[in-house]
C-alpha cells in the first residue's frame, strides 16, 4: 500500500515528543516540534526555581514545567529504561553518572544524546509555546503559537497541520488531597511539584501525604534535617502508626482525618500531631489548556476521555493523538511503540478500526475496569498490563514485541525495592539478567543500531 506524507505538529520535546518526532520522520512525515523551553528533555530538565503558588492552584500563576527535586535518582535500572534501539549505556565521560540508577541529569543527557543522534533538534522550535490547537475544517488542525523569547509581543503565529501529536507530559498540574478543615489550618502547604531541596524544612515537623516514589524519596530527603517527618497514606490501614525502620524521626500513618485551627493534624489512627508543613505528594492531573475539541476530548476525574488504546480519540483519529498518557510503566519504550503506531497510521501503512469499533472498544475497557473496582482516576495506570499493551502495539506495527529481558529486569528491580527500600539503587542481585540483556540486545541490534552505538559497552556499576 502506498504511504502518504503528512505535516505533523508535535507538542513537547520531552522523551515522548522526541521519540514521536523520530518515528514520524522515519515514516516520511514533515515534523515540527513545539517546545516552550530552551532545550530538549521536558520533565527531565531540572531547575531550582519553584512557583509562587506552592500548591499550584492558581490558574494564572507562572508555571514551572519541572517537578524534579535535586536528589532525584531513577527508580528503574538504566538498562530497561532506554529506547529499543538506543540503549541507555554508561558513557565514558567524567561528567556523566555511571550508576545503574543514575541521577536526573544523566537521563537528560541521554535524551540529548538521542536527539543529537537522530537529528531531532533540527525539527524543534525552542522557546515556542502552543497556546491553541483547534479544528480548522477539512480534517486539518490550526496550531497557534508564540515565541517566549520575543522582547516585544509581536502576536501569534497560526499554522495549518494535517495532524497533531500531543506530548506535553503530565507532571505540571498538581493534584491536591482533600482534607477536612484545611482552610482554617495555619501551617504551610505545598505540593511536591515545588520541592527541590530539604534545607527549608530544617527543624520543622513535616507531614507528607502519599505513598508513591516521590513521597518515599522526599520523606527520606527531609528526614536528615527535619525535627519530625510523618507520612500519611490511603494505602495503609486506618490503625497504622509505626516508626519507619532506620529512622528516629520518621513515622508512617493512616490518612489524615482532619486538621485543626491550632495547627494540629488528626490521623485516622487517632494520633494527633502539631505540624508546621503539609506536603502533598499526591500526583498530577492531565492538563491540555491549549486543546479545543468542542468537548470531543475531556479530562474527567483524571481520565482522558475517550481514548482508543490510550492514544486516539475515536472521532478525531488519526489526526489527533496522545503519546505518554499511560502511567505506572517503563516510559521510554512504551512511548516508542505508541509513536511507531501513530506514525504508521498517519501514513496509511497501518489501518485503524472504524470510529464505531474504536468507541465500542473504549466503552468495553471502561466497563471492565469499573467491574474490577478500579477507580476512574486510575484509568491510565498500567503496571502489569503494560507488557500486554506493548505487545499489542508491536503487533500493529509488525515489529518485535516487548523484550523478555526488559520485563525480567523490571520485575527484579521492583522486587528489590520491596526487599531493600533504602538501598535498592546501590545493591541488587540480578547481575545474570543484566548480562543476558546485553547478549540479547547485541544480537537484536546487529543490523539496526549504528556502529557508534554498538561499539560502546554497557557496564554494570557496583
Amino acid at each position: 500500500m502506498p504511504t502518504k506524507s503528512r505535516r505533523v505538529a508535535v507538542i513537547g520535546a520531552g522523551a515522548a515528543g522526541l521519540v514521536a518526532a523520530r518515528e514520524l520522520h522515519r515514516e516520511g512525515h514533515a515534523v515540527v516540534v513545539f517546545e516552550r523551553g530552551n532545550q530538549v528533555g521536558g520533565t527531565w530538565v531540572y531547575t531550582p526555581q519553584v512557583e509562587p503558588d506552592p500548591l499550584g492552584l492558581d490558574p494564572t500563576r507562572p508555571i514551572v514545567f519541572s517537578s524534579l527535586y535535586s536528589s532525584l535518582r531513577t527508580n528503574l535500572p538504566r538498562e530497561c529504561m532506554g529506547f529499543r534501539d538506543y540503549p541507555f549505556i554508561v558513557r565514558q565521560d567524567e561528567e556523566r553518572d555511571p550508576r545503574r540508577f543514575p541521577g536526573h541529569r544523566e537521563v537528560l543527557m541521554y535524551l540529548k544524546d538521542f536527539a543529537t543522534e537522530f537529528g531531532i533538534e533540527e525539527m524543534v522550535r525552542f522557546e515556542t509555546e502552543v497556546v491553541k490547537v483547534g479544528m480548522a475544517g477539512n480534517g486539518k488542525w490550526k496550531v497557534r503559537s508564540k515565541r517566549s523569547s520575543d522582547e516585544i509581543n509581536v502576536g501569534f503565529d497560526d499554522e495549518i497541520y494535517d495532524a497533531v501529536v500531543v506530548c506535553n507530559g503530565h507532571f505540571t498540574e498538581p493534584h491536591i488531597a482533600s482534607i477536612p478543615g484545611i482552610n482554617l489550618w495555619p501551617g504551610k502547604q505545598l505540593h511536591s511539584h515545588n520541592y527541590r531541596v530539604p534545607d527549608p524544612f530544617r527543624d520543622q515537623v513535616v507531614i507528607l501525604i502519599g505513598s508513591s516514589a516521590s513521597a518515599v524519596d522526599i520523606s527520606r530527603d527531609i528526614a536528615g534535617v527535619a525535627k519530625e517527618v510523618h507520612v500519611a497514606s490511603r494505602s495503609v490501614a486506618d490503625e497504622t502508626y509505626m516508626k519507619q525502620p532506620g529512622y528516629d524521626n520518621m513515622w508512617c500513618h493512616s490518612m489524615i482525618e482532619c486538621v485543626c485551627e491550632d495547627g494540629t493534624l488528626i490521623f485516622r489512627n487517632g494520633k494527633g500531631i502539631l505540624a508546621d508543613v503539609i506536603m502533598h505528594c499526591t500526583g498530577y492531573e492531565y492538563h491540555f489548556p491549549f486543546l479545543e475539541t468542542n468537548g470531543t476530548v475531556s479530562v474527567d476525574d483524571n481520565r482522558v476521555d475517550p481514548l482508543y488504546k490510550h492514544t486516539f480519540p475515536p472521532t478525531l483519529a488519526p489526526w489527533l493523538s496522545f503519546i505518554g498518557i499511560p502511567r505506572k510503566i517503563i516510559p521510554f519504550p512504551v512511548f516508542e511503540l505508541q509513536s511507531k503506531w501513530v506514525a504508521g497510521v498517519l501514513s496509511g501503512r497501518i489501518m485503524l478500526p472504524s470510529q464505531e469499533e474504536m468507541m465500542e472498544d473504549v466503552k468495553a475497557f471502561y466497563s471492565t475496569i469499573g467491574a474490577s473496582g478500579i477507580p476512574k482516576q486510575y484509568t491510565h495506570f498500567m503496571d502489569e498490563a503494560q507488557f500486554e499493551y506493548c505487545n499489542w502495539l508491536a503487533a500493529q506495527c509488525e515489529c518485535s514485541g516487548y523484550e523478555k529481558w526488559r520485563e525480567q529486569i523490571f520485575r527484579a528491580g521492583r522486587k528489590n525495592r520491596r526487599v531493600r527500600p533504602e538501598t535498592f539503587r546501590d545493591e541488587w542481585d540480578d547481575h545474570d539478567l543484566v548480562l543476558r540483556r546485553h547478549e540479547e540486545f547485541t544480537k537484536y541490534t546487529s543490523t539496526t543500531v549504528n556502529d557508534k552505538c554498538r561499539s560502546e559497552s554497557f557496564t554494570v556499576q557496583r
